[in-house]
């Protein structure tokens, strides 16, 4: 069954209400995904925004079932998900949100932006001038009064600084040489209205990577800015994160903490093991000799914290479908650490907290069969029946790590949330 499609004309001035308009009319929906990309000029980038709504025709699928489906397909892995790639892993931990390990979906609609916020394309199994004239007249929403939240900490500063001294010996004895810690902050009985939410994050902190995902009584409010994975054609891309430091609201003095971390050793080091581990995943799913690095230690610079980013880059061997890849590259680098298998056991030997979606990702596959995913990091997660708000956020621990300068690290980046309901 073809989708009908419809482009109308729009302006740079009004692209931001349509974003929001887009939304709003979205929002009854018991299942949708918004990707945003905040304006960011970034290479490999194919739209402003894209929203994904409803399930056609109870079009949900297998991760099996993803290659040359020939439509667009939405959808979430989980962290959780290396269990099914490693089975000798496990999750020892409850999860408190609920997503499934996998969920993929064709939806009923697709609505995009272009890069050049001159179109607003709809594809549908509906009409899309129906559509059309249902987005274009909603007003939007008066933002809700915040919440005001307090947030309670799984691993206080004390126990935390302790298992960095924990991390610390099992490097020196050759466990693994990085690995990824992260703490939960969470919240009872908090009653809030998701999308509310997700504006004021990504109004906040805008990310070339945000997300708002609805599944059931489950959400995801993202404002993450690393990518997982990225198809384009024959050519298949990583941009690992490693390495953070904060913002200035001095400019002077914020350009000398982006110059520290461009020249910091250890920040350099640690994004450097990364684009090890992701060249030999990579090399998994592409012609032999074709991996390159098209950057190495990127500084980019965001409304919290500036970066740093390297690309990697490879030529896909024509056999590997989408579960291939998965299979080769998944759970992202960035967030286990390495070496991949010894640093996953020790997460959950570590951690309190299961990750569920945290550190898993969320993305689409376009028709032609290139896709994008992100790294579900810096975001908020909600289940609305229980009403547990929780996030995760930790840093990469290398036996040069200080203890303490990984706490702020891991605090920088959850203030960057929790300042949401302060």
């Amino acid at each position: 069954m073809l989708r009908n499609t419809a482009t109308y004309s729009i302006s740079a001035d009004e692209a931001a209400t349509i974003k929001k308009r887009m939304l709003d009319w979205a929002k009854p929906s018991g299942i949708l995904l918004f990707l945003d990309s905040n304006s960011y000029q970034l290479p490999h980038r194919s739209y402003e925004c894209l929203l994904a709504v409803g399930v056609a025709n109870n079009g949900l699928l297998d991760i099996a079932q993803l290659h040359g489906y020939g439509d667009w397909i939405f959808g979430h892995i989980c962290y959780d998900y290396k269990n099914h790639l490693e089975p000798k892993l496990a999750s020892s931990h409850p999860g408190k949100i609920g997503f499934p390990t996998t969920r993929f979906f064709v939806p009923q609609t697709v609505c995009y932006i272009n890069n050049e916020w001159t179109t607003l394309t709809i594809e549908s199994f509906d009409d899309p001038g129906v559509i059309y004239g249902e987005i274009n007249p909603v007003a939007a929403e008066q933002e809700a009064d915040m919440a005001k939240l307090h947030f309670t900490s799984v691993a206080g500063k004390e126990q935390y600084l302790d298992t960095i001294g924990k991390l610390r010996t099992h490097i020196a004895d050759g466990d693994c040489y990085e690995i990824n810690y992260c703490n939960e902050g969470f919240c009872d009985g908090a009653g809030i209205d998701p999308l509310t939410v997700f504006n004021a994050l990504n109004k906040l902190s805008p990310a070339p990577f945000a997300a708002y995902y609805r599944l059931g009584d489950k959400y995801m409010m993202c404002a993450s800015p690393e990518r997982y994975l990225r198809k384009e054609g024959s050519k298949i891309l990583s941009q690992p994160i490693k390495g953070t430091a904060r913002r200035d609201k001095d400019p002077a003095a914020d350009a000398v903490i982006k110059e520290q971390l461009k020249n910091d050793i250890k920040e350099r080091a640690e994004n450097v093991m990364i684009v090890d581990l992701v060249r030999n995943d990579l090399a998994r799913c592409c012609e032999t000799g074709s991996i390159t690095v098209e950057e190495l230690f990127g500084i980019y610079t965001f409304p919290q914290v500036h970066q740093m980013v390297s690309t990697v880059v490879g030529k896909i061997k024509e056999e590997m479908t989408f579960s291939d890849t998965i299979r080769n590259t998944f759970p992202m680098g960035s967030m286990t650490g390495a070496p991949k298998y010894k640093v996953m056991q020790l997460i959950d030997r570590y951690e309190q907290s299961r990750r569920e979606l945290f550190s898993g990702t969320v993305g689409y596959i376009a028709p032609n069969g290139d896709f994008d995913f992100n790294v579900v990091i810096r975001s908020l997660f909600y289940n609305a029946t229980t009403k547990y708000l929780s996030y995760q956020t930790g840093g990469a621990i290398t036996y040069d790590s200080d203890a303490e300068k990984e706490w702020d690290e891991m605090r920088l980046k959850a203030w960057a949330l929790e300042r949401i309901f302060a």
